[in-house]
């Protein structure tokens, strides 16, 4: 799920790693599963953007995931910074495994099949 975060904010750095690791923590939470997941910066030709990746450990394909997540997203971009950090404060008492930011470069791809627009 990409994440796109206002442009100027303070910190961005911090900010779009805090809001991938709580919202994958809630949703292993709201799921009682246990859920692997990826805090990326994603840079490439045009502006970089987040991207979190979240997987089920024993699931290939979860078609929930997606949507359970946008729902979480939703709620915390409504929260200021200093709610964020605190959540974070409250989810690391209660197990939360702060994955660290990587910075992925991505390049222009340049292959399209009519295929893929097809089934829209």
């Amino acid at each position: 799920m990409d994440l796109h975060l206002r442009a100027g904010l303070p910190n961005e750095n911090f900010v779009g790693e805090l809001l991938g690791n709580l919202a994958a923590f809630e949703l292993a939470r709201a799921r009682g599963e246990r859920l692997d997941w990826q805090v990326l910066r994603i840079e490439g030709e045009g502006p970089h953007h987040f991207r979190l990746v979240v997987r089920h450990p024993d699931r290939a394909l979860d078609l929930g995931i997606r949507h359970q997540l946008a729902k979480i997203l939703d709620e915390l971009s409504q929260r200021s910074v200093e709610q964020l950090r605190e959540q974070k404060d409250r989810d690391a008492q209660i197990g939360l495994r702060f994955v660290s930011l990587r910075h992925v470069h991505e390049s222009e791809d340049f292959w399209q099949d009519d295929f893929w627009n097809w089934l829209g």
